[in-house]
């Protein structure tokens, strides 16, 4: 039986999804400046929430107590399996938005993540409590944000958008 090396066209597909994937169509620099305002603004809320999460940070649980809030209070079972997700994606996600690098990927997890702490624990305190768990306010305008990120993707102030550029270029 005979081989055949991967077909070109396979190739250039493969770059063009990549391209895709990580390129930020051209838009008026005020609103990449913006996105670069999101993801910071990201990245700094999520770093002190999953610092707080992965290495007890900012007074917080540390590994241990949130892998018990997850059980206990979430209802996420193995709490110790989602304290430690969602500390890796809220603290090394942040720093990955910083950067500006697989930041579609970093916003649809935070997405995620955040439409996960409505649901398990701040939707049945309403919009504003100020009992605790709090409402579900900061998780609407998270989740919102991260959507903006998803959609829009980076900006030009990126990473991505240097590596874009980068296979947009060895493809022509």
């Amino acid at each position: 039986m005979m081989t055949t090396a991967p077909d070109a066209t396979q190739h250039s597909r493969g770059r063009a999804w990549l391209a895709a994937v990580l390129r930020t169509p051209p838009t008026d620099q005020r609103v990449d400046v913006a996105l670069a305002v999101v993801r910071i603004a990201l990245a700094w809320i999520f770093i002190y929430y999953g610092g707080a999460k992965l290495f007890g940070w900012f007074d917080g649980a540390g590994i241990h107590g949130t892998s018990e809030f997850m059980a206990n209070t979430a209802h996420l079972h193995p709490g110790g399996l989602f304290a430690v997700l969602g500390g890796l994606l809220e603290f090394f996600g942040a720093i990955a938005l910083v950067l500006g690098i697989g930041s579609r990927l970093v916003g649809a997890g935070l997405l995620v993540d955040m439409v996960m702490a409505m649901i398990t624990v701040t939707w049945t305190n309403g919009i504003n409590s100020e009992k605790v768990p709090p409402g579900y306010e900061l998780n609407v305008v998270l989740a919102a944000l991260a959507l903006v990120v998803l959609l829009l993707g980076a900006g030009r102030y990126s990473l991505d958008a240097l590596a874009a550029r980068r296979v947009e270029a060895t493809a022509e």
